[in-house]
């Protein structure tokens, strides 16, 4: 199981952005209530009433209680649409006191109804799996420094089309895949030479997604079986994250990164088909970067793995002449 330190380190945050979410309110409040004094008085207003209608259950018999509540409800509804009015007369944007939070779903409470939250996952993800090293990256990896200049517009005979044409293609496939991940459920493997963007590419998009507030897990092929066989042969390592493993199948996005670069074994041939069979019948999105080809995927992983790669992904092909290099040759 996952060592309990950090589930505390966790938790210990959510205090301190529960800390910071109370006085920001408080601040805006106070802000709210010194230009409009009659907001104060409203929301007074409110609470009283809702003590007063808390009573009115307990003791009042149901006839009084009826005629009561419904002398409430209308009292409050009143109320609100007075303080929406003034909220809006005097400045002050749908959604002012809400806006405190990092996640307004959970209300940097880390739980939803006694479950984990979609953002205490991500937590997680981040402090076990070292994601910090991602979300450092992605702030200079991502779309907006993505540069086409690196891509050659002569035509490349064997492919048909420019290098240039071809990333055109595929980031027009990268920008409908998270347009519509909420809606088509799709995967994709990126493969080709070293060199050529795949794995650039891999960061813009779980950027984006991480911004929609979607838990993505970002891995390398290598040390995602890595971490399968030390659950396999080290049972009673406290540091081995099952929960991170058992993400692999219900995160929104899983990115395998570099895939061909792991030590192949029959145990990483057994989890790889588990995953990706797994996420098909969950209805959740893959994306898979591998240097090899379409040639060596075949060759290397067994017939189910490839017929669920050809028969579930999108194969997008990478080919041109390695950035990196015409990088060095730029300095």
């Amino acid at each position: 199981m996952i060592s309990q330190h950090i589930h505390k380190e966790i938790l210990l945050e959510y205090e301190k952005l529960a800390d910071d979410a109370k006085r920001k309110l408080e601040l805006k409040k106070e802000i709210c209530y010194r230009k409009c004094p009659r907001i104060k008085e409203i929301d007074d207003e409110l609470n009283t009433t809702a003590i007063k209608l808390s009573k009115a259950i307990i003791n009042a018999n149901k006839i009084d209680k009826d005629k009561y509540l419904e002398e409430i409800r209308v009292l409050t509804e009143n109320l609100k649409l007075e303080k929406k009015k003034l909220m809006k007369e005097n400045g002050f944007l749908d959604g002012y006191f809400k806006d405190v939070y990092v996640c307004d779903k959970c209300k940097d409470t880390g739980f939803i109804d006694n479950k984990k939250c979609s953002c205490y996952k991500q937590k997680l993800i981040n402090k076990v799996y070292d994601m910090s090293n991602i979300a450092e990256i992605i702030k200079t990896e991502n779309f907006s420094s993505f540069s086409m200049d690196y891509y050659d517009k002569e035509i490349d005979e064997q492919n048909g089309m420019s290098p240039y044409e071809n990333m055109k293609y595929i980031m027009r496939r990268c920008s409908i895949f998270i347009e519509d991940f909420d809606s088509k459920f799709k995967n994709m493997v990126f493969y080709g030479d070293s060199g050529l963007g795949k794995t650039f590419l891999c960061r813009c998009i779980a950027k984006e997604l991480l911004d929609k507030g979607k838990i993505v897990l970002y891995v390398t092929a290598k040390n995602l079986f890595e971490m399968f066989e030390k659950e396999k042969f080290n049972k009673d390592d406290e540091q081995i994250d099952n929960q991170i493993l058992q993400l692999t199948k219900e995160a929104d996005l899983l990115i395998i990164d570099d895939l061909g670069t792991e030590f192949i074994t029959s145990l990483s041939t057994t989890e790889l088909f588990d995953i990706i069979n797994s996420r098909i019948l969950l209805k959740k999105s893959t994306i898979i970067s591998t240097n090899l080809s379409s040639d060596e995927i075949s060759r290397n992983y067994s017939e189910r793995i490839v017929s669920r790669l050809y028969g579930e992904y999108e194969m997008i092909k990478f080919f041109g002449r390695d950035i990196r290099i015409i990088k060095k040759l730029k300095i």
